[in-house]
């Protein structure tokens, strides 16, 4: 069977590795345990808040694998104790979250059952490259360059002549 792709336009070039980011997510477990928030954090900024009550630092673990942020946790089972009823989960877990490029993990902390991840997005700068086109022909052409704001610069010389 033919897999359908949602990237296979032709303008669309070079999304394969987002494709590849998109099935991995959807293969993430949906299993809602532990609960989370992800909130908004100023302009560049995001917070994953994780609901981890009863879990200390030393049986939760948090990694970066190939742009995957990877909550895991872990008790250790106390076979002391005899439970009567037993409603607190003291289950293991792993939540993984798919990052963009460029966004950085800054820290974490652990507060009143709260597991918070700091992640900061750097600002994207706009860039505008020009293009240099070169004829193909079998004499040798003076180069071309159009500039892609609708200007084109005939030749070398007029390129020399625009810009002073």
């Amino acid at each position: 069977m033919t897999r359908l792709s949602l990237f296979n336009s032709p303008f669309l070039l070079g999304f394969d590795q987002l494709e590849r980011a998109l099935d991995r997510s959807a293969k993430a477990s949906s299993d809602g345990y532990p609960p989370y928030n992800i909130e908004q954090r100023g302009e560049n900024g995001l917070r994953i808040t994780l609901a981890v009550a009863g879990f200390s630092e030393d049986e939760l673990g948090i990694t970066l694998e190939d742009r995957q942020l990877v909550i895991r946790g872990k008790q250790a089972d106390d076979d002391g104790r005899v439970y009567l009823h037993r409603g607190i989960a003291a289950r293991q877990f792993q939540r993984a979250f798919v990052l963009a490029e460029g966004i950085d993990v800054v820290g974490a902390t652990l507060d009143n059952g709260l597991l918070d991840i700091e992640l900061v997005r750097p600002k994207v700068e706009e860039r505008q490259r020009v293009i240099r086109i070169n004829a193909g022909g079998g004499e040798k052409a003076p180069a071309r360059t159009i500039d892609v704001e609708g200007e084109a610069v005939e030749d070398e010389e007029s390129a020399d002549r625009a810009a002073s």
